[in-house]
């Protein structure tokens, strides 16, 4: 097969050297106003052609890719005397996969383990391109199945507004759980 970034063979969709020279991640910081914060590890600049194939069948090939450079990488060197669970936003499956579970699913190590279908939204609309105002009045309502251990990371591919995260956490503490920090792939506001 060929490398869908530098069309050179390849034996994964992305090959070694695009993953180095374009894929490398790195570590930014956002804030929500409940005061949590989000780890993200890329631009959305820097992947949006690559979060597009989400919910086609080369996304899951894709999404493995990066989970394993950012969010895996991310665990490995996550070390704390507390254990977690990370907890994907509404990893319900898509296209014959979930783009948030392949992300979940990355970060199992020592101090994390993953959990998945949790936290689930009863709303299937789409925020994709929509203004805070359309997310704020069209909630999620995320269902949460529960689970015993309190300390949580919260995991998801995107953060625009921080409107789906926010109502995520809303969830999650209403059940006592406590929410160390959210990852996700990638943050629109680092595009300035």
């Amino acid at each position: 097969m060929k490398c869908i970034l530098c069309e050179n063979y390849s034996l994964t969709h992305i090959c070694k050297e695009c993953q180095t020279n374009f894929l490398t991640p790195s570590l930014y910081k956002r804030t929500l106003s409940n005061g949590i914060t989000v780890i993200s590890f890329y631009r959305y600049s820097d992947i949006k052609e690559l979060l597009f194939t989400k919910h086609t069948d080369i996304g899951f090939y894709i999404y493995t890719i990066l989970a394993k450079l950012s969010f895996k990488k991310f665990a490995q060197e996550f070390h704390t005397k507390e254990k977690y669970v990370s907890i994907a936003i509404d990893d319900n499956p898509k296209s014959g996969y979930s783009h948030t579970a392949i992300l979940n699913h990355t970060l199992k190590s020592y101090n994390i383990t993953p959990l998945y279908n949790r936290l689930r939204a009863k709303s299937s609309i789409s925020y994709s391109g929509k203004t805070r105002a359309f997310r704020e009045q069209n909630p999620r309502n995320f269902h949460l199945k529960n689970f015993k251990n309190p300390n949580v990371i919260l995991v998801d591919d995107i953060i625009t507004t921080g409107t789906t995260l926010s109502e995520a956490i809303k969830t999650l503490e209403e059940k006592k759980k406590e929410i160390a920090f959210c990852l996700t792939l990638c943050d629109v506001s680092n595009e300035r």
